[in-house]
């Protein structure tokens, strides 16, 4: 190659150095940078490093996975080799349609990451990928998160991408090489080279026209007509394949070729810069002169993807090749991969001109065959059928439904959408086409498009725009992006009654989804009579309301009056998750949540979460965070749910969802409340407010109380966390329809305790037993339990009801609770029994309140023990009374590791790793992690042989 003798050397240094690394290399289309692959890949080979090479194509960048398919195919003999978990992520990425459901990125990721490791054991590896920019989002993010993570392995990956074209890789966070135009001299060497002989004038129109581009170096001369010597028009290997983005060479350029009606756009309709037009011009007078059953050939390789560069042979599957196309090698068009025979297009920009030339019709054609040809792979049939269909077709609408339910499964909601959209341009009556189009709209609208959701319903002031498809996209809007609760009801309510007046008999899509918005549009408002309204509508509707919503309604509505029961089958939809949409898991999940079975949900909702948000499934994605942040609220994850809070918040904001924004604040200041930071509590709680009071958004106005009661609480300040409590609730009572009513019991009781009114807070424990709230979710029957036990009047029924709270099997889930009904307890011993045996338990608590970070509740227990005459630490110190695993949790925990890291190091769930730690604790003394090193130092110093010393050699 000329004048790249810098890039050469930096190339072949990182595909032969030993070590894992990434490197992308970014320049402008016709550069060379698939010769510099092409150089690099034989250096590597040469080394002794098995190289692996795909290539990312226009035609399936819209084809989850399809990228990361190919680039993984020739491994797949190592998947065998895999843990089981490690072979179903697989499977559920590669699988035909996707059925279990594609994992995260992250799980992907690290998934991909032992793959490679595994191959690369017995031999180093080069990955390469060309045409990066034309790599599927989802395959594109997989592999930007794998070429972070490859220091430590023996694995190294080379990405080309065009310069002008976005792409995951612009922010993946990588090396980068950029690979410029030739300068003046090296230009002129090069076109010397292979244009020996050119006319002064014509060489110095040729330099300025390029500009530096080696493509255009080498294909301009016969454009121009300088060079006719050559049947390939001076092409030569140092051409070949050149991937990348157009240049700005300059302006001018000659008239329309026949036959190519748009010479200047690229094989998707986007305009390409003044060069890249030129060589499409030159690229279509060679097509021109083909015959047709040649061109014929070449139009199905480009519509196929097929033939593009290295790479393609490996992927599985029916796969268009071309035949008897030689005549195109002669041309300059194609070349033949030495390695299998094949065909290959010589540059992305044949392939854009190949199908730029074609007619309508042949096109067409040319896409009836290839879905004959990959009939049995569901999303690639659609695409083809799409393009091959002209007028009205059910069959192939019907076909597109399917393969819009495979991508959503897989994490692709948008291209959901474009496959719903032209399955409704080819529906045959008006309802299919309104039932699909309300499909698409009810996609984008989880996809966190709302105002496509909205653009893809007619948009008419008549009547018609009023259909119960548009009330929904129209009522989405309004509630999630203003908070609009009140109109938006009134216009849902009426387009339900029309389609039940329109003769129903069956429910159909658009009225499951409308039922399902005004449950989330009542939840939200959180009023009495907007709640009575739907369980009358209900109650009306009979059979055309189905269980699954009939479930929604009970427990989002009022889990006190209306969710015994519901546990059950709530429990049960958690084991069945994979093959659902994700909308439908996030409303169970929702569910869940009321019922305090969250965390039944929080694995698949964890799994799943990084893939909706980066396949732009913004909407689900948020949703998904929040009640992951609610579920470690609850299990004491508070830091991790700091940041999934914030998480959630960015989220809601990207997308203009208010709704959710300031939901995210609202958990955000109750967490804030609990860890004792108050000053940052009320601030985020006075925004919520002042957003919501206005809108009448009840559940909000709740949220943003319960965290003002839990600010006041943490600050000692009874008399103001009552006036918050009974705002809620008054007590003795639960408030109707109030979702924060039942959660606040044990606050309101501490703060009527407090404030000398005993008799209000036993009338509001004896209420939460009477309403049998221990029956409806293991948390409530904590709560009912401690506000009984602090409210009993003889020390009989408080020691059983103490016993019941802290005995419960799902107390521990729940620590922060669990800690607060221990501090009462041990409060109460004291002054029954005294200060030595209420020891232990302040000790448990103030340990719990510590390694929670509630600073305020932790000096209070403190101040208990201190009170009690005791420091709660242990008599001993003695590491035999630590497991082995124990042992293990604690070392790592002293060295600085977060639950979430020894869980990972230790194949243990954060959750398992925080119940270890509740148990290390007290057997060594102590109460704050921080202490954990000190007091390990001193164990091992003082004993000869520590009991775990074979775990510990293990380890090291």
């Amino acid at each position: 190659m000329v004048g790249r003798e810098a890039e050469l050397e930096r190339l072949t240094a990182f595909a032969t150095a030993p070590g894992g690394r990434s490197l992308v290399l970014r320049g402008e289309s016709g550069v060379g940078k698939s010769a510099l692959l092409d150089l690099a890949a034989h250096a590597a080979a040469a080394a002794g490093r098995r190289v692996v090479r795909a290539t990312g194509v226009e035609a399936e960048a819209g084809l989850p996975y399809a990228g990361l398919h190919q680039l993984l195919y020739p491994l797949r003999d190592d998947v065998a080799g895999l843990d089981p978990a490690a072979r179903t992520v697989f499977g559920s990425v590669f699988g035909p349609a996707g059925d279990a459901g594609a994992p995260s990125v992250l799980t992907l990721g690290i998934a991909v990451l032992n793959l490679l490791g595994r191959a690369a054991d017995r031999r180093p590896l080069l990955l390469v990928v060309d045409d990066g920019q034309w790599l599927d989002d989802a395959s594109a993010r997989v592999c930007g998160f794998v070429g972070r993570r490859l220091a430590p392995s023996p694995v190294r990956l080379l990405i080309a991408t065009r310069a002008d074209v976005a792409s995951r890789f612009d922010a993946a966070a990588l090396p980068e090489l950029r690979v410029p135009p030739l300068g003046p001299a090296d230009a002129g060497r090069l076109l010397e080279r292979h244009h020996p002989g050119l006319s002064t004038p014509m060489r110095r129109r040729i330099l300025a026209e390029a500009e530096g581009n080696p493509l255009a170096l080498l294909e301009l001369p016969a454009h121009f007509g300088a060079d006719s010597r050559d049947g390939r028009d001076g092409a030569g290997p140092a051409s070949s394949g050149s991937g990348g983005s157009g240049s700005s060479g300059s302006s001018g350029s000659s008239g329309s070729l026949g036959g190519l009606d748009h010479p200047g756009d690229d094989l998707f309709g986007r305009p390409a810069g003044p060069l890249p037009r030129r060589l499409h011009q030159l690229y279509g007078t060679r097509i021109a002169r083909l015959g047709v059953a040649v061109r014929a050939e070449l139009l199905m390789g480009a519509l196929d993807g097929a033939g593009t560069r290295p790479g393609q042979a490996a992927v599985p599957g029916p796969r268009y090749r071309m035949r008897d196309a030689d005549e195109a090698v002669a041309a300059g068009l194609l070349d033949t991969d030495p390695a299998t025979g094949e065909f290959t297009f010589r540059h992305p920009l044949v392939r854009a001109s190949v199908v730029q030339m074609a007619t309508p019709d042949q096109r067409r054609a040319a896409h009836r065959t290839l879905a004959h040809l990959h009939r049995h792979h569901l999303e690639r049939y659609a695409t083809h059928l799409a393009a091959a269909t002209v007028d009205p077709d059910e069959d192939v609408a019907r076909i597109l439904e399917r393969a819009a339910g495979s991508a959503t499964r897989r994490g692709s909601s948008l291209a959901a959408v474009t496959w719903l959209t032209r399955a409704a341009e080819l529906s045959q009556t008006r309802a299919e086409r309104s039932r699909r189009l309300a499909d698409a709209a009810f996609v984008a609208g989880y996809a966190g498009r709302l105002g496509q959701a909205h653009r893809l319903l007619p948009d008419d002031p008549s009547p018609a725009a009023e259909a119960p498809a548009a009330v929904l996209a129209a009522a989405s809007q309004a509630l999630y992006r203003d908070g609009d609760v009140r109109t938006s009801r009134r216009r849902v309510v009426a387009a339900l009654h029309a389609l039940r007046d329109s003769g129903m008999t069956e429910p159909d899509d658009v009225f499951t989804r409308l039922e399902t918005l005004l449950l989330s549009i009542s939840l939200f408002a959180g009023d009495r009579d907007a709640w009575s309204e739907v369980h009358e509508l209900f109650a009306g509707f009979g059979s055309l309301v189905g269980d699954r919503s009939r479930i929604f309604c009970d427990t989002w509505s009022d889990v006190v009056r209306h969710g015994a029961g519901r546990a059950e089958p709530v429990q049960e939809a958690a084991a069945a998750l994979a093959g659902l949409a994700p909308w439908d898991v996030t409303r169970l999940a929702a569910a869940a949540h009321h019922l305090d079975l969250l965390a039944l949900y929080r694995p698949h909702l964890q799994r799943v979460v990084d893939r909706e948000l980066e396949t732009g499934a913004a909407f689900s994605g948020a949703v998904m965070l929040r009640l992951i942040l609610i579920d470690q609220i609850a299990s004491g994850e508070w830091d991790e749910a700091e940041r999934t809070g914030q998480r959630a918040l960015d989220a809601a904001l990207d997308q203009g969802l208010e709704l959710f924004a300031h939901l995210a604040r609202g958990f955000l200041a109750l967490l804030s409340a609990l860890r004792g930071r108050t000053a940052r509590a009320r601030v985020l709680q006075a925004e919520v407010d002042a957003w919501a009071r206005p809108r009448g958004l009840g559940y909000l106005i709740q949220l943003a109380d319960a965290a003002a009661l839990m600010a006041a609480l943490s600050d000692g300040d009874y008399e103001a966390a009552y006036q918050y409590a009974t705002g809620i609730t008054p007590p003795g009572s639960f408030r109707p329809y109030t979702h924060q009513a039942p959660r606040t019991l044990l606050d309101l009781v501490e703060a009527a305790r407090h404030t000398g009114r005993a008799d209000e807070a036993r009338r509001h424990a004896l209420a939460a037993r009477d309403a049998d709230l221990p029956e409806l979710s293991p948390r409530l029957a904590l709560l009912t339990y401690g506000a009984l036990a602090m409210t009993a009047e003889d020390e009989t029924e408080a020691a059983e009801m103490f016993a019941l709270a802290e005995s419960h099997p799902e107390a521990p889930r729940f620590p922060f609770e669990l800690a607060r009904v221990r501090l009462a307890h041990g409060i109460s011993v004291r002054r029954t029994e005294g200060r030595t045996a209420a020891g232990p338990l302040l000790a448990a608590a103030a340990e719990s309140f510590e390694r929670l970070g509630a600073e305020g509740w932790a000096e209070r227990a403190r101040a208990e023990l201190r009170a009690s005459g005791t420091t709660g630490r242990a008599t001993s110190t003695n590491p035999a009374a630590l497991t082995w695993q124990e042992r293990l949790i604690a070392d790592l925990a002293a060295s600085g590791l977060t639950n979430k890291e020894i869980g990972e190091q230790m194949h243990l769930s954060s959750r398992t790793v925080s119940s270890h730690l509740y148990r290390i604790f007290p057997k060594l003394g102590i109460t704050t992690r921080s202490a954990l090193r000190d007091v390990l130092n001193r164990v091992d110093s003082d004993a000869a042989t520590p009991p775990c010393d074979t775990p510990r050699r293990a380890r090291q």
